[in-house]
């Protein structure tokens, strides 16, 4: 029996599988299957829409839907294709520079006339199903499309082995350039805060550190060179000695050039575990912070795990030990914050704690690399949905461009002019895609800065640049 596994893109509060990150489903489920003695074919969905005729004719930009193609016969795959195995479901929605993750319905279309089983896997095949946009209901698996589904959420014993025999499979991926590694299920908060699904999906589970080691030496043997620790919940919630030597164990892989985090809750920041990541991680890297609001209320009444002065304390630690500027000329390490719209009791208050707490930050002398601002996904089963549902998106969405734009026009751009004053340098901006003549890259890392290059430059390669301008959330800047 051959099996293909068709990607279509990840992503979750703790996981992104995004190009140009590889998530964890499609190699555990590779290791799962070679394990069995299978020899799988790897897709994506940019494959199948690229082989279904869904292309642009616009010449003078990028494509992103057909962007991340594997260069494969994809005819010839699918003939002999006795299973497909579709990995699918966004939980946390964004923006992506170089990617298209599916919708249920776009993924269902392309697969619906293939002549083998069908087998959906990845966060759509959970009861929460799978959106694009935050604050919209979620879609679930078009009926007579999928054959059933598969459970991709092995135990910690299982994926020991899985995950590094199915790091080979990142061999079919040309353009792979980031690997997300997993370090833990679920939450440590005893009571989950009301939107989110992890606690719901996963209780909480640690993968042992020799595990974690075994999975980044496998991926580097097979040519990966980027790795981001991003899939848990709360990278803090380890403790010190087992942090040290996670971080520690991995950077001494030879050949590692970017070691970086993402989710962090606040409550959970130290300075000996800001020290530990300023010395083992790499430079850009960035702390992504589930502050959600600066609004005690809203805070109270949805669960939530910070207080602003925790949120503030946090924030000042990771500046006082990650700001000094590493080789590749970003900041070291960096906070991110969270910011959710339409949670329960939120109000026109709720933007003024947010906006009052987000100047002190900048009248402060505080760097912080971004603020991801974004509609709250409410799913069935969570706390936020059993109590008020989107009523809070409907009562206050008239308000979110202006809240959304008071943010980027008066905290983030002004945040940027500070990080990355004109006339710095960044070393190793590598080129994604074209819009026009100007070309757009990013560095290599978690959460990257967009640059925008007012000339067309080769895709895929590299340059150090000079910046000489800022946007609300990127910077222009020209080739050294």
């Amino acid at each position: 029996m051959h099996y293909t596994i068709l990607d279509c893109y990840t992503d979750e509060p703790a996981g992104l599988g995004v190009p140009p990150y590889i998530g964890t489903y499609p190699r555990y489920i590779a290791g799962k299957l070679i394990s069995e003695g299978h020899l799988p074919d790897y897709l994506t969905v940019d494959d199948l829409r690229l082989f279904s005729g869904k292309t642009s004719s616009n010449r003078h930009k990028t494509d992103i839907r057909t962007y991340n193609l594997t260069g494969k016969d994809t005819a010839s795959i699918l003939a002999k294709t006795d299973a497909l195995i579709v990995i699918c479901g966004v939980h946390v929605p964004g923006k992506y520079l170089s990617a298209m993750p599916a919708t249920m319905h776009e993924v269902s279309g392309l697969v619906k006339g293939l002549r083998c089983r069908k087998l959906l896997a990845g966060p759509a095949a959970t009861v929460f199903g799978t959106r694009l946009e935050g604050g919209k209901k979620a879609e679930r698996p078009v009926q007579g499309i999928f054959d059933g589904t598969l459970d991709s959420v092995f135990s910690y014993d299982d994926t020991s082995g899985f995950s590094v025999k199915g790091a080979v499979i990142v061999k079919q991926i040309p353009y792979l350039l980031i690997a997300e590694i997993e370090t833990a299920r679920g939450c440590s908060k005893k009571v989950p805060c009301s939107f989110c699904t992890e606690p719901l999906k996963n209780r909480l589970e640690f993968r042992k550190t020799e595990d974690i080691i075994s999975e980044v030496r496998a991926l580097r043997q097979h040519g990966i060179r980027h790795f981001r620790l991003g899939k848990q919940s709360d990278l803090f919630s380890r403790d010190t000695k087992s942090l040290k030597q996670l971080l520690s164990g991995i950077r001494n892989i030879r050949g590692i050039k970017t070691l970086h985090i993402d989710n962090i809750d606040p409550a959970h920041v130290t300075e000996e575990k800001v020290k530990i990541v300023v010395k083992y991680c790499t430079e850009g890297n960035v702390a992504a912070l589930g502050i959600e609001t600066f609004d005690k209320d809203v805070i109270r009444v949805n669960r939530l795990n910070s207080s602003p002065e925790m949120s503030m304390r946090a924030i000042r630690v990771i500046n006082k030990y990650g700001s000094g500027r590493g080789p590749n000329g970003m900041p070291r390490f960096l906070p991110g914050i969270n910011i959710l719209f339409g949670l329960r009791d939120e109000s026109k208050k709720t933007h003024e704690a947010n906006m009052r707490y987000l100047k002190q930050i900048l009248d402060q002398g505080l760097l912080v690399r971004r603020i991801n601002v974004r509609q709250v996904a409410v799913f069935p089963g969570t706390a936020l949905y059993n109590d008020c549902g989107d009523r809070f998106i409907k009562k206050n969405k008239r308000y979110y461009w202006k809240w959304r734009n008071d943010i980027r026009q008066n905290i983030d751009n002004p945040m940027l002019k500070k990080i990355l004053p004109v006339g710095s340098v960044l070393k190793g901006v590598r080129m994604e895609i074209y819009d026009g003549n100007t070309t757009f890259g990013r560095q290599l890392g978690t959460y990257p800065l967009v640059v925008g290059v007012k000339e067309r430059l080769g895709i895929g390669k590299s340059y150090d640049v000079e910046v000489v301008g800022h946007m609300l959330r990127s910077i222009t800047a020209k080739v050294l």
